[in-house]
């Protein structure tokens, strides 16, 4: 096979359709927008709109709330860091915080901080420095002869 050789397949590709083009192409003259209205005119972009009826968006009861000020945590299990552990991505030698955790790929991005939960089992002693933690791992990662420190988030100013 050489490169002048390739091509699609057969029925792949279509041809551009050409609007306003005479009127054998069959979208001459009004080009395929039909007669008149508001449609019909450029720079129309009526999405939502139901000809002045009260939009289905409006109409339908609104719940709930979204805190704009809520804070987003990167979720890591225990069963996870020991799996790394094991597989020498983790030193658990050095203290591990949050920037480790990143740089051994366990946790793709931060966010407002990393919170470790109690999912899974830990046997090495290591010493572990977040944002967040369950009780339940906290209590896991002591029972291994560890230590699990949960940092307080400073406060913007």
């Amino acid at each position: 096979m050489k490169l002048n050789e390739l091509h699609d397949n057969p029925g792949a590709t279509k041809p551009k359709k050409r609007v306003g083009r005479g009127p054998g192409s069959g979208t001459g003259k009004m080009g395929g927008r039909g007669i008149k209205g508001q449609k019909s005119r450029s720079g129309v972009a009526i999405k939502g709109y139901e000809g002045g009826q009260m939009p289905l968006y409006q109409r339908l009861p609104k719940r709930g709330f979204n805190n704009i000020n809520a804070k987003t945590y990167s979720v890591v299990n225990l069963g996870l860091i020991q799996k790394f552990i094991d597989a020498g991505k983790i030193d658990i030698k050095k203290d591990l915080d949050e920037d480790a955790l990143v740089a051994s790929g366990l946790v793709r991005r931060k966010k407002d901080g990393i919170r470790v939960l109690a999912k899974g089992e830990i046997t090495s002693k290591v010493k572990i420095s977040v944002t967040g933690a369950s009780k339940g791992a906290i209590a896991a990662v002591e029972k291994a002869g560890g230590s699990l420190a949960v940092k307080t988030p400073v406060a913007a100013e």
